[in-house]
This record gives structure tokens, C-alpha cells and sequence, in this order.
């Protein structure tokens, strides 16, 4: 059974307020919206309006769908056998989302599976982005700044990803590594 969505908003905006380290005395100012109120929502007392709603976003800046998003649970256990990849190349490249982007955590991981003889150009991210890569298995050419590089199991590399960047398998066995990419906290909302 679902969770009734003021209880679900209530859970978000909670969850939101205290890992800001903010006092509900600090939300009402930036909001505007009383502290009882917000206390009331928070516990799942009150099913607040669409207005009410707004002038919380809008104080806290962040996105409406925020409060009404699933919470994420404590602990996630993830099995890369069970996620559906993102394709390239014909399938030669193949990137499995780990942990795929949230807005208030700013990052997302990826395992990444490249065959031998394939070669992967990404295009640049937008300014302040940075990727970092550990290879598992493999040897792992990459290619940013006009520089090559050569990544070894155990190895990683960090990198600002605002630049056209290779990912190349020159070996006959396929190559597996992590990929974390940030995204700048001036972007976030």
C-alpha cells in the first residue's frame, strides 16, 4: 500500500530540513510558512496546500517533486547483474547505473563494461563537472586534454569532464571500472 502523499511530504521536508541542519524556526523565516504549520506537516497532521507547498520550496530551493519523491531507504544493496545498461558503440560499451543521479546528492556511479577493441567519446559535460574512475579489471586508456593515460587495476584518476574525453580497450579482454561523476552544488536546486 502506498503512502498517503502528505505523510510522504511530511517524511521529505523532515528529512530535508534536518540534514540542512536547519530549526523549524529557521524554515518558517525562509518560507514564510508558520512554524506550527510546518511542524504539523511534518508529522503528517496536516495535508498542506499547493500554495502552502510552494512558499516551502521556494524557501528552501529546492524542486515541488522533491517533497513528493519516494524517500530512499538507509541502506541500498545494489547487484550490477540486475540493472539495465546504457549502450554504446553497438553494445561494446556498456555502463550500468549504480546509483543514478539525485538532485541533492549531486553525484552518480556507474560500473562501466568496455570490449576489447572498442573506443568511447564522451562529449563534455558542462563546466565544473569532474569524473573519477577506478579500474577493476583491464587496462583502461582514457584520453582528456590531448593526454593519454593508461589505468591498470587499483588505479584511478579524477578529471574535470568539461572537455571531450576517450575511453578506449586496446587489449583483448573487456575492461571493467567505476565511475563516480560530480556535478558542481551551484547547479542543484
Amino acid at each position: 500500500m502506498q503512502e498517503p502523499i502528505h505523510k510522504k511530504i511530511g517524511k521529505n521536508l523532515q528529512d530535508i530540513r534536518k540534514s540542512r541542519g536547519l530549526s523549524l524556526d529557521q524554515v518558517s523565516e525562509m518560507s514564510g510558512v508558520s512554524k506550527g504549520m510546518l511542524g504539523q506537516i511534518e508529522r503528517g497532521e496536516s495535508n498542506p496546500t499547493i500554495s502552502v507547498l510552494w512558499k516551502i520550496v521556494n524557501g528552501l530551493r529546492i524542486s515541488f517533486a522533491t517533497l513528493m519523491e519516494d524517500s530512499s531507504p538507509t541502506v541500498s544493496v545494489i547487484s550490477v547483474e540486475e540493472l539495465t545498461p546504457f549502450k554504446e558503440e553497438d553494445g561494446a560499451y556498456r555502463a550500468y547505473p549504480i546509483f543514478p543521479f539525485q538532485q541533492d546528492k549531486g553525484f552518480e556511479v556507474y560500473s562501466v563494461v568496455i570490449d576489447p577493441g572498442c573506443s568511447y567519446t564522451s562529449e563534455a559535460h558542462y563546466e565544473g563537472v569532474e569524473e573519477f574512475i577506478m579500474v577493476m579489471e583491464g587496462e583502461l586508456q582514457v584520453y582528456v586534454g590531448g593526454e593519454s593515460y593508461t589505468l591498470k587495476p587499483n588505479l584511478a584518476m579524477r578529471f574535470t569532464a568539461d572537455q571531450q574525453h576517450t575511453y578506449e580497450n586496446v587489449t583483448d579482454r573487456p575492461i571493467r571500472y567505476i565511475a563516480l561523476i560530480h556535478y558542481p552544488s551551484a547547479n542543484r536546486t
